[in-house]
């Protein structure tokens, strides 16, 4: 992977009040280098990133720009907002802003982010005030979904500390559950209890600190309730890890950082039960078959899932994965996200992307080939997931999971087959109906905000919306 370190490279010799020639004499390369490398005309080298570290004593990574990629497509997607309808930059364009000025980069995409979940917010709540100062934060989601996009979805101290938890071998998938009883109760002295529904109507697992005791529900199935006991355990012993982790965040938001530790906490339970390397390894000899996966470590098929979207390690990286948890109406419950895919937040996924269609196949995964606005393409499969039922008169929770990588990965996934086998035809989709800018679409629920389509009385189109 190409690595461009241009604002960084020119800040920290700003910092060093030196000119180009001081800083490729201090670095042992040409001066034109040096402007090459400034200007991200081009990538730079594993020598000089070791040089830089060297002679300023700067790490590599906080000087390689990593996460270019994700700017990149956070801006091609900022710029399909109806906003900018006539004002959409090129390609070009786009990269010199990240290469000239990436503070400005960020604080635009910060801004946006900031508009885009207050305006969300108005439109889902009746009798909002235009004054209520709580429409312009971030939801505990956003929060949670940019720290880990950010983090390109993956987190080495946890990975380290998942690695080290198995100090001789991992157990069998059937004696993980007892394991985990056992540690927790011998390291900690805490009790695992299984507690009907009845007293724990509303409620899957608590731990009680001063009682030592962790409740589960009855209803949660078996690689359920190992997943909450090594959700625990990091609680437990790995507080600290988690809190550096959440420092980086630099907000005072309590619910986004409460929400960001349980997800921290259930990324470390992911590590624990599926090891980076041994899933790793497993995930390609499979083709990503997570109806297998999660048979050979013992897990959910979702929890296999999002595991898969965690593997970007340096030298390591498995097919880089988006993931959605989408409910009966169409809400998207949870997302992660290591590609270029932009994922709904509000209002709904799009109707088109087949996601949907998985309700009426239950257990059956559902793939697709899809185009975004942008012209980016991805393909797309589902499957539903089942949720505890409790009684004979209990509503049916099931819920839809899907996951999505580049077609550049299309042969590494073996779902991607059927597909593969006949001429490649790309559903048209858009993030959701509030900012698609297809024009006609057959499914348009409402019209994009700030985007006034004519009506014509003299015609009737495909939708109340179409023109």
């Amino acid at each position: 992977m190409k690595t461009f370190i241009g604002p960084r490279l020119r800040r920290l010799r700003r910092e060093k009040n030196q000119t180009q020639a001081q800083m490729a004499k201090a670095l042992g390369i040409s001066i034109s280098y040096v402007n090459m490398l400034e200007k991200n005309e081009r990538s730079v080298s594993v020598p000089v990133l070791l040089q830089l570290f060297q002679t300023y004593g700067v790490d590599w990574r906080e000087i390689a720009d990593e996460d270019e990629a994700a700017t990149l497509a956070n801006l091609r997607s900022a710029f399909q907002d109806p906003l900018f309808e006539n004002h959409v930059p090129d390609l070009a364009q786009l990269r010199s802003l990240m290469s000239d000025a990436p503070d400005v980069t960020q604080s635009f995409l910060k801004l946006l982010t900031v508009y885009r979940s207050a305006t969300d917010r108005l439109l889902s709540l009746t009798n909002a005030s235009e004054t209520d100062l709580r429409l312009l934060s971030a939801s505990p989601e956003s929060v949670v979904h940019d720290f880990f996009r950010q983090n390109r979805n993956h987190f080495s101290e946890l990975e380290e500390a998942a690695e080290n938890f198995w100090q001789d071998e991992r157990p069998q998938s059937d004696d993980l559950y007892a394991t985990m009883k056992a540690y927790l109760r011998d390291r900690h002295g805490l009790t695992t209890r299984v507690v009907p529904v009845s007293d724990m109507p509303d409620t899957l697992r608590q731990y009680f600190a001063d009682r030592k005791e962790i409740h589960l529900s009855e209803g949660l199935d078996h690689p359920n309730r190992t997943f909450q006991l090594a959700h625990t355990l990091g609680l437990i012993e790995k507080s600290d890890v988690i809190e550096e982790l959440l420092s980086r965040l630099n907000i005072d938001d309590e619910a986004g950082l409460n929400r960001c530790k349980v997800e921290l906490a259930n990324y470390f339970a992911a590590a624990v039960l599926m090891p980076y390397d041994a899933y790793l390894e497993e995930a390609l000899a499979c083709k990503y078959d997570f109806a297998h996966l999660s048979l050979r470590f013992g897990v959910s098929f979702e929890q296999a899932c999002h595991r898969a979207t965690t593997l970007q390690k340096d030298g390591a990286e498995g097919v880089p994965f988006f993931f959605l948890r989408i409910d009966k109406a169409g809400n998207v419950t949870k997302r992660f996200n290591s590609t270029g895919f932009n994922l709904a937040e509000y209002g709904g996924a799009c109707p088109r992307l087949n996601v949907h269609t998985s309700f009426r196949n239950p257990g059956s995964v559902v793939p697709q080939l899809v185009e975004m606005p942008d012209e980016g393409r991805f393909f797309v499969f589902a499957r539903t997931v089942n949720r505890p039922k409790f009684t004979r008169h209990s509503l049916d929770k099931r819920l839809v999971v899907a996951m999505g990588c580049s077609i550049d990965n299309l042969e590494q996934i073996g779902y991607s087959e059927t597909l593969r086998s006949t001429p490649q035809q790309f559903t048209e989709i858009g993030i959701n109906c509030r900012i698609c800018p297809r024009a006609n679409c057959d499914q348009r629920a409402h019209n994009a905000i700030l985007l006034n389509e004519p009506v014509d009385v003299m015609r009737k189109g495909t939708t109340r919306y179409a023109t």
